[in-house]
Formats: C-alpha cells, sequence, structure tokens
C-alpha cells in the first residue's frame, strides 16, 4: 500500500506503512478523501500539541495520527499470548513454527505419545515436539478447588489457606489453568472462525478496574446474539518498559506506549442527560472535549499509573483488536459490529474494515438503547436526526417508558427499523459486567488497582468458563448455541 513520499521532511509525509497497513487517512464518509494516503490531500503539522497534526483539506476533519507498525505489533503480540502455550514446530527455521498443531493439523502429522502426551512431527522439516497439555492434569483437584473458592468470591488469602498453598503457587496455578483454558477455546475459536460466513459482533470497552482509576481499559467482542466471546484486550504490559518519551508521537518507535503523566488534572463529573436524544449528545460534547478524540485517557482525569507494568494508548489495543479480527474472519463474507458511541470503536472499525466498508460487505452501527428496553421490539414510530460535528445520522424510537437509537456508520439509510428491532450490544457488555461482578473483591483490592497483572490469567479463564461452561436460561453454552459445542463443559474438562 503505497505512502505516497514525496518530501524528505517526514513530517510532510503520513507514518510509513507496515505490512501493507496504513491506518492514517480521512475517516469520513461523504468526504473525496475518504481513505485517502495521499499527505497532498491533508495539512500536516507537528509543532503544536495543541493543534491537530493532520487536518483534511477537503471537510477539515482531524483525525489522530497512529504508527502503523506499533498497531500491527499490537495485534502480533496478542497472538503470541493467546497461542503461546500451543504446540508447534520447535524449528526456528520452519516456516511452520508459527502455526499451532491443534488449528493446523494439516501441517503436522500425529506422531505417537511421549508417555501419556501427544507427540507431533512436522510435514515440512520432520522435527518432533510434545503438546506439554495434552497429558493428565495431575493438579485437577487442586486446580478445580481454588476455581470454585476464586467463583465463590474467596480473598486469595483465605484460598490459599483452605488450600495450604503459598500465594506464589496460587498465581502459578493460575497461570497454567489460564493456559488450558486457551488450548481448549482454540480449537472452538478455530471453528468459528473457518466455519461461520456471516457474523454479527458486538464491541464494548470499558475500565477494567472502574474504582482504581489506573487506566487500564478492556475491550472485547462477542458474537452478538449467543454471547460467545471472540477476543478480548486491555491496553497494559506486565513488563516495565523503558520509555524516551512523554507524550505521544505517531512518528517515534514504541509510539504505542504511554509513560506516566506527569501533571494530573481533576474533572468535575458531568451531569447526567435525561432522555435518550440528550444522552447522545452529551456524549458527542464530551468526545469533542478531549485532547485526542480517539483516546478516553485524554479527557483530563487523573490517571493512578501502575506500578508495575507499562500502559497502551488505548487507539492501539482497539485497532489492533479489530485487526485480530478481520485477521481471524479473513474468509467471512459478511459482519456487522454493534458497538456503543465511542469515537475511539468507531475510527478503529472505520480504518481496519475500510475495504468491506466500499464493498458494503459490513454494517458498523452504534447503538444506545434504556435498560427497560426489551430486545426484539418492533420500531414503531422512527425519528431520524443528524447530531455531532460529523452530522451522524441517527434513527430513534420510543415504546411506552423505553426508547432506542442507532447510527450506521457506513452509510445505510433503508434498513433502520430493521437495526432498532436487531441491534445490540448487551452481550458483551453482560460478559464484561458479569466478570466485574464477579471477582470483585479481587478487582477491588488495594495492592490490586495499581498491579493488574494478576488478573490477566483470570480474563483467559473467565472466557473460556463463559463460552464453554455457563449455561442460560435455556441450559445452553453460548458455543452450544452456535453449534461449536453439543454439550456444556464441567469444570474438571475444562481443565483435562
Amino acid at each position: 500500500m503505497s505512502t505516497f513520499l514525496t518530501t524528505q521532511n517526514p513530517i510532510e509525509q503520513l507514518p510509513l506503512a507496515f505490512n501493507g497497513y496504513q491506518f492514517n487517512h480521512c475517516k469520513t464518509l461523504n468526504c473525496k478523501n475518504f481513505g485517502s494516503h495521499n499527505p497532498n490531500d491533508y495539512v500536516l503539522q507537528n509543532n503544536n500539541r495543541n493543534r491537530p497534526t493532520l487536518v483534511c483539506r477537503e471537510c477539515g476533519a482531524f483525525p489522530p495520527l497512529l504508527n502503523n507498525q506499533d498497531v500491527v505489533e499490537e495485534t502480533l503480540r496478542y497472538q503470541r499470548l493467546q497461542s503461546s502455550d500451543l504446540p508447534r514446530c520447535t524449528n526456528s527455521e520452519c516456516d511452520n513454527k508459527h502455526y499451532p498443531a491443534l488449528t493446523h493439523r494439516h501441517l503436522y502429522h500425529a506422531f505417537g505419545f511421549s508417555g501419556d502426551r501427544q507427540r507431533y512431527r512436522c510435514k515440512a522439516c520432520e522435527q518432533t515436539f510434545v503438546d506439554r497439555w495434552s497429558g493428565a492434569n495431575n493438579k485437577l483437584a487442586m486446580q478445580q478447588k481454588l476455581l470454585g473458592l476464586l467463583f465463590t468470591g474467596y480473598p486469595v488469602r483465605d484460598i490459599c489457606r483452605r488450600l495450604e498453598i503459598n500465594p506464589k503457587t496460587f498465581y502459578d496455578q493460575l497461570n497454567h489453568i489460564a493456559a488450558r483454558c486457551r488450548r481448549q477455546l482454540a480449537l472452538f475459536d478455530e471453528r468459528l472462525f473457518k466455519h461461520q460466513h456471516h457474523v454479527e459482533l458486538a464491541s464494548n470497552i470499558k475500565d477494567l478496574q472502574p474504582q482504581s482509576h489506573n487506566g487500564v481499559m478492556w475491550v472485547a467482542s462477542a458474537e452478538s446474539q449467543s454471547g460467545y466471546v471472540v477476543a478480548q484486550h486491555i491496553n497494559y504490559h506486565a513488563d516495565d518498559i523503558a520509555l524516551s518519551h512523554l507524550y505521544h508521537d505517531a512518528y517515534q518507535d514504541s509510539a504505542r506506549f504511554m509513560s506516566a503523566p506527569k501533571h494530573d488534572e481533576t474533572v468535575s463529573d458531568p451531569f447526567i442527560p435525561k432522555g435518550i436524544l440528550a444522552k447522545v449528545d452529551a456524549t458527542y460534547r464530551k468526545i469533542f472535549s478531549r485532547s485526542n478524540m480517539e483516546n478516553p485517557l485524554s479527557d483530563g482525569a487523573k490517571i493512578n499509573y501502575p506500578t508495575k507494568g507499562t500502559l497502551i494508548y488505548p487507539q492501539y489495543t482497539v485497532y489492533s483488536h479489530y485487526l485480530y479480527l478481520k485477521e481471524m474472519f479473513q474468509n467471512n463474507e459478511y459482519l456487522a459490529i454493534f458497538m456503543p458511541q465511542e469515537t475511539l470503536l468507531r475510527s478503529a472499525c472505520i480504518s481496519v474494515f475500510i475495504d468491506h466498508i466500499k464493498q458494503k460487505r459490513i454494517d458498523p452501527l452504534y447503538v444506545i438503547e434504556d435498560e427497560q428496553w426489551l430486545h426484539g421490539d418492533d420500531a414503531s414510530k422512527v425519528d431520524i436526526v443528524l447530531l455531532g460535528w460529523w452530522q451522524d445520522r441517527w434513527a430513534f424510537t420510543h415504546l411506552e417508558n423505553a426508547s432506542k437509537g442507532v447510527c450506521h456508520l457506513g452509510g445505510e439509510i433503508y434498513d433502520d427499523k430493521k437495526w432498532l428491532k436487531h441491534s445490540t450490544y448487551r452481550a458483551v457488555s453482560s460478559y464484561q459486567h458479569r466478570f466485574q461482578e464477579q471477582f470483585s473483591q479481587l478487582i477491588n483490592e488495594p495492592r490490586r488497582k495499581l498491579r493488574p497483572a494478576g488478573l490477566l490469567p483470570l480474563l483467559d479463564i473467565y472466557r473460556a468458563w463463559h463460552n464453554l461452561c455457563r449455561q442460560d436460561k435455556f441450559s445452553l453454552t453460548p458455543a452450544q448455541r452456535l453449534g461449536l459445542a453439543s454439550s456444556p463443559m464441567t469444570l474438571e474438562q475444562l481443565l483435562s
């Protein structure tokens, strides 16, 4: 993909594309520069941090710049985290080293056993290796008890006392459980990615630890009807990374890592608007007041930077989240994404799926609905209102004591009633809410507020339990509702 390098001065060109990806362009759908990577279509400056770095010459939009390489590297980092424990070719010079045997069986031979563990042989280089998690789990009974106590709200100290283990052993076992859960999920995720050609996703982003104000945000996407959680990311790196820059600069290396702010500011809590139209308008005003519209952490609120680990700018996490989804659903024929009114989600979705938008293969929608709204209700009267700087076309409907609104971000204007009835992101928002309710004591533990690394394995465990074990009122798991499984899994099966 061309970046139209016309000058030796880097600020007179867009940040370099990486692996064919260029996320810096005008994101106004009706602008003639929409998707343009030609720097001559924009005004670029990097001298004044209080002014936009990029301004579209045609429509005046000023989307913030991103380092394309950092977005791709963040996606690769997530893929490595999810597949690091899966068996694969161990030959560093083999092309198959990136492809796990569980999800790419055509690249490997099942080659007997090493003890009770499955052994494989690579078809390309004939290297043999063993699936370390395929054998019997000698800690199964203890891990079941540990999860049972954790899921019922016991604090870590009490769990350690009851199981007669020390905290280090507790976290070691938690990491082992998470590795087994990731292995189980890989098999079901692969079935979803390969066999579901028409997919509707629900996305949401929120604070991982709302009471800590530590800047760690959690973005997740789930299949909108079944609730099967496909992917989740947080803008946090467990390692301490030395940083040379205080402010974000898309032209620098490692631009995605966020320094601890030197000056904390406080903001007063805004009033809560009444009525769904007023809520939408207030949200636009709040987003527009940020110093960076695509960074929810730039609203002036105080950030209690974690004492261990490094924050990542939320925009890199969300862009990499959607890039991961795009790569996983690359054989997909149609995709719909329902999301709350958040400019970061909108911009990331439009930038990553820009080809899908041009080909009319995706329906991205903002959705807002009252808690009393019953999903599936037909919209009777529909009111159309243009809102925000972008003059987004919103469709609102009102039924007795509940209201709902949708905004099609791809420009579609003919199916308002269909989307008002069908679109929702409740599946993923309720998943996130249940996680925070289930583990509120652990999440809000005083020492945990600035040390969120201990929650990382718990996120993987909960996603596996939610997808494969948790049953709804019809006694079906999300995996069953999608046809990926025939029956619910027990904890024993999940950890075996």
